[in-house]
């Protein structure tokens, strides 16, 4: 699953999407992609087309980004890592009533987060990143 060739990133949401049409059996990561993708039935045009959007640059929301970074914050929770992010995903499905409400606020802290990163060229920092997931809590 990971690997910086959209390209092959793209796959393994079309390939997951497929298997779960044909009701075939999932990998773990499989399983956990189509969760994200049953929350977003806007996405499915584009998962139903893989030769029509393997290549697509996206201009506004990028639906595989989107699920990727829904996928992230799963992987984060999961493993506590950054330590603290468990109960700070907790609070927040607390504040909010609905977890993917809430994951949404978290991707944009991430998104954030990755996005300085890239600019100034270090590690995403996760003490900010924390901090701006505080400042959603309040």
């Amino acid at each position: 699953m990971f690997s910086t060739d959209r390209n092959q990133l793209r796959q393994v949401f079309f390939d997951a999407w497929q298997k779960h049409q044909k009701q075939l059996p999932l990998a773990p990561v499989e399983a956990q992609l189509i969760d994200i993708m049953l929350l977003h039935p806007e996405y499915h045009l584009f998962l139903d087309n893989p030769e029509a959007y393997q290549l697509q640059d996206f201009n506004d929301v990028n639906p595989f980004l989107h699920m990727s970074l829904h996928l992230a914050i799963c992987e984060q929770v999961t493993t506590n890592r950054p330590a603290g992010i468990t109960e700070m995903h907790q609070a927040l499905c607390h504040k909010f009533q609905d977890r993917h409400i809430a994951e949404h606020r978290m991707m944009d802290c991430l998104a954030d987060i990755l996005w300085q990163a890239q600019q100034s060229g270090q590690m995403p920092d996760e003490k900010i990143y924390l901090e701006n997931l505080r400042g959603v809590c309040t």
